[in-house]
């Protein structure tokens, strides 16, 4: 079950510099979150919550959120309208494709003053003769229903045939329930085989997954749940996959970072270009790190005569022609390029060196040559941040 977690919260709110308690919009889409909560705790602040492409069954502990707005539930697993009594400031509420058959739970938005816009499109309760009329009537400050507007005529038109909807409405509910419950018993028992079948293919992991998707399957909250499951095991299977090939490629070729002779090489794994600059009292080296990179992934680490920088994984790493002093070199990752400046004091100053000069990047395999020199250090904070020096080097 994936939980709601505050890492999670803070991971979304990267545009509030990863601050919760002020945070006015959070997207926690396609997640499979199978359960609402801590929101109103964390979020007090919140005025767009969206939640959409999820597992969530239910609407739930939303009830401290005084502020929202606007509220995206759609494509989950909810069957019935509760629990938003309290949300008034809710404008625009979009329950797309979910499995409401409950229509007359409509009722409970009716102290929603605010709400003006209510999308209930691809639910089972959209195919009641009747509903767009009942709904109009039941939630008289609608001003859209499903995209369309909700006319003055149309309003009069649905209040005239209202007083024997209702109980037609109540009527088609009943027989809905009465069929959800005959589907849950069966499609516990198609799945029970299914897992089953699947089980069989332990031999061939393709031949699994096809078999998994090939088969014929009912559209409800219980088969879309058993493919997010089966969806989440083929990612960690794939991911472990990727792992253990990037394990056998690291066994067959070693990585070499010194020459037999304590020698530093210079090579670009991560295949970053780079401007590199030789002045009088200082060696400058401005890696072109990727804009949206968070900078948690890069680490930098200077040596009298050589600099080392990681990102994700992957070594850049320069050997340096003059010796500098680490204790004060510096760093800068500017907010608009995400470029990473890294300034190196040359140790003596004096000495005549070579003219600056741009280098072209290159291949990032093991003992590829670079010429230029460079330092660097740990660096910590979020990728798009402003430009922040870093603490001298130890």
């Amino acid at each position: 079950m994936v939980r709601i977690t505050e890492q999670l919260v803070r991971k979304r709110a990267e545009h509030n510099e990863l601050l919760i308690s002020t945070l006015e919009e959070l997207s926690l889409h396609q997640e499979d979150i199978e359960r609402i909560e801590h929101l109103g705790n964390w979020c007090r602040e919140l005025k767009i919550l969206l939640l959409q492409s999820n597992l969530i069954p239910r609407l739930e502990n939303l009830h401290r959120l005084k502020r929202l707005e606007y509220l995206n539930v759609a494509i989950n697993n909810i069957e019935r309208i509760e629990n938003l009594e309290s949300l008034e400031s809710l404008r625009k509420l979009d329950l797309t494709l979910n499995f409401i058959g409950e229509l007359t739970s409509v009722d409970s938005l009716r102290d929603n003053h605010n709400l003006r816009e209510l999308f209930l499109t691809g639910n089972p309760c959209t195919d009641y003769p009747g509903y767009r009329e009942y709904v109009v009537t039941v939630l008289p400050q609608l001003e859209h229903l499903d995209g369309k507007e909700v006319t003055r005529g149309e309003r009069l038109r649905a209040a005239k045939v209202f007083p024997g909807l209702r109980s037609r409405i109540v009527q088609l509910e009943a027989q809905h329930r009465i069929e959800r419950d005959e589907q849950r018993v069966r499609v516990a028992r198609q799945l029970d085989e299914q897992e089953s079948s699947v089980v069989d293919c332990d031999d061939d992991e393709q031949r699994k997954v096809t078999e998994f998707w090939e088969q014929k399957s009912e559209h409800c909250p219980e088969t879309r749940i058993q493919m997010a499951k089966f969806s989440r095991r083929a990612a960690e299977k794939e991911r472990q996959n990727e792992e253990l090939k990037q394990t056998e490629q690291q066994k067959r070729r070693p990585r070499k970072l010194f020459a037999d002779c304590g020698r530093p090489y210079s090579l670009n794994e991560p295949r970053l270009e780079f401007d590199f600059r030789d002045e009088a009292d200082r060696l400058e080296l401005e890696l072109h790190l990727y804009r949206f990179l968070d900078t948690s992934l890069v680490n930098v680490d200077a040596q009298p005569r050589y600099v080392r920088v990681t990102v994700k994984g992957k070594i850049f790493q320069m050997a340096l022609q003059h010796e500098i002093q680490p204790d004060r070199a510096s760093c800068q990752r500017s907010m608009t390029t995400g470029h990473l400046l890294i300034v190196m004091p040359k140790l003596n100053p004096e000495q005549v060196m070579p003219v600056g000069r741009k280098l072209a990047p290159k291949t990032g395999t093991t003992g590829d040559k670079l010429a230029g020199a460079v330092d660097i250090r740990t660096i910590c904070g979020s990728a798009d941040s402003r430009d922040e020096s870093i603490p001298d080097l130890i």
